[in-house]
């Protein structure tokens, strides 16, 4: 199993959340983690796409970039990609280069993302939701097959024998589907045999166990092997010296977060009775010591038929810097090598 970690490039709170100077600093120390998790030997490090005031994360690419130039061994990607607001030619063009810069560490995770704000953005009718992502991922991958590219859609100006350069470092770049809980996007992540993303972050993780099964059955309708179809999990998680520690450092900003994301949507404010259910066994999010962290990826996994990838969310609580970056040398040091090593 690949251990990894996804970021919303959160801008710190406080009385200057939003100036320049503030998230520069951000955006600094971000890298520098990045840094950190490929020294401490993560497998991966993924940036979002948000178009909203919290995040900076609104070009991933550019952020992804200067991580390239800065690391050696992590993969890199998007978590993820949103496509449906995106032109797939552009899409391609960006992690190509970035992944000659990397030496062909890149991959997308191309999703429809889990906020609306690039529709209205982009001048896009959220009525096309589907049809957008639909299309613009039949062309992304078209691109990534075949040198010369001939397509015509609704959405986009048509390509007649087209050659779209550069071309990446890696045979064939890597991209995998990013889906939340709709099974179509389960039976479209088969059926094009690509390997997929799962965002779980609530409720209980074992439910999802009957979408993932229909990926393995349409992919195996597709004619792909179950064998060549990958499972990833992304979920809330933190990870310190003990749970107490845990919950007392990283509780009080997730429930601020997760209270005004939820005003936004008609969801009531988080209560601690609620957070703890999510950490408990069942529960989506992987939190506490590394023990209890890796008792709990091996039990999600098995719950799931087993999972090849999982990536912590790890921004959503307001942590400060030093907190982060501990918490990676925590997942390098000790989650990582107890988890392969009861994996063997």
């Amino acid at each position: 199993m690949e251990i990894g970690i996804d970021s919303f490039a959160a801008s710190p709170p406080g009385d200057n959340q939003g100036s320049p100077k503030h998230n520069a600093q951000a955006l600094n120390e971000l890298l520098e983690r990045i840094e950190y998790a490929d020294k401490h030997g993560l497998d991966t490090f993924g940036i979002g796409e948000h178009h909203r005031e919290e995040f900076l994360d609104s070009a991933p690419n550019i952020i992804l970039a200067a991580a390239a130039a800065r690391t050696k061994n992590i993969r890199l990607n998007s978590a993820v990609t949103v496509l449906s607001a995106a032109d797939p030619v552009r899409v391609f063009q960006q992690f190509a280069t970035i992944d000659l810069i990397s030496n062909g560490r890149v991959e997308i995770v191309a999703g429809r993302g889990s906020f609306i704000e690039a529709f209205p953005l982009f001048g896009l009718d959220t009525n096309d939701y589907n049809e957008l992502y639909a299309e613009k991922l039949e062309l992304l991958l078209k691109i990534r097959d075949e040198k010369r590219v001939t397509w015509s859609g609704r959405f986009r100006p048509a390509l007649e024998n087209q050659e779209v350069f550069p071309r990446p470092m890696q045979e064939k770049l890597a991209i995998w589907l990013g889906a939340g809980g709709t099974p179509a996007s389960f039976v479209r992540a088969g059926s094009l045999g690509l390997p997929l993303m799962v965002a779980i972050i609530g409720g209980e993780t074992r439910r999802f166990k009957p979408l993932i099964d229909l990926y393995y059955k349409a992919g195996e309708e597709a004619g792909f092997n179950k064998e060549d179809l990958k499972v990833g999990l992304h979920s809330f998680g933190y990870v310190a010296k003990d749970k107490e520690t845990a919950i007392k450092e990283y509780f009080p900003g997730y429930a601020k977060a997760m209270t005004k994301i939820g005003r936004e949507r008609g969801w009531p404010p988080v209560t601690m009775e609620q957070f703890q259910h999510q950490i408990s066994a069942e529960g989506a999010m992987i939190f506490g010591s590394p023990d209890e962290v890796v008792e709990k990826l091996l039990h999600h996994s098995e719950a799931l038929g087993g999972i090849s990838r999982f990536t912590f969310q790890l921004d959503n609580a307001g942590l400060s810097h030093d907190q982060l970056m501990k918490t990676i040398e925590l997942i390098g040091k000790e989650v990582k090598p107890k988890l392969l090593a009861k994996l063997k």
